[in-house]
C-alpha cells in the first residue's frame, strides 16, 4: 500500500511525554491532567502517541520533543486531531505540529539517517 501522508513517519524508541494541560484556541484549559503517554511516532508534520487516558480532541498541549542525541531538543505545539481505542484498551492518537518553524525540518532528517545508520529504518 502506498504512503499517502506527507512526511515519513519515524519509529520512537524510549521517548516518553506526560500531558499535565490542555487548551483550545478560545482559553477553554483542562489543566492537572497528568496523562502519561509513550510516542510511537514522529514525522515532520506531527506525533503519534498511545495512552490509557481519554484525551479530548481539537486540544492543543505544549511538547519538547528529544530525538536521538540530547542535543537534538524541539519544542513545539501540538493539536490533537484524531484517536482510535485498540484492542488493549490503549488509546492511539494522531497529532500534528503547529507553527513549526521551517529551520527545524533538519532535526528530522538527521534522526532519520541516525535511524538508518544503526539499522533501524
Amino acid at each position: 500500500m502506498q504512503e499517502k501522508r506527507r512526511d515519513k513517519r519515524l519509529p520512537v524508541f524510549s521517548m516518553k511525554l506526560e500531558i499535565s494541560s490542555l487548551f483550545k484556541q478560545d482559553n477553554e484549559v483542562i489543566k492537572n491532567l497528568d496523562a502519561p503517554i509513550e510516542v510511537e511516532n514522529v514525522s515532520r508534520g506531527g506525533i503519534g502517541f498511545v495512552s490509557k487516558t481519554d484525551i479530548p480532541l481539537g486540544y492543543y498541549f505544549n511538547a519538547c520533543i528529544q530525538m536521538g542525541n540530547e542535543d537534538a531538543k524541539l519544542y513545539c505545539v501540538v493539536k490533537i486531531i484524531r484517536r482510535e481505542i485498540r484492542q488493549d484498551d490503549t488509546i492511539f492518537y494522531g497529532c500534528e505540529m503547529v507553527g513549526l518553524a521551517p529551520v527545524f525540518v533538519n532535526l528530522f532528517d538527521e534522526y532519520e539517517n541516525e535511524l538508518e545508520e544503526k539499522d533501524l529504518l
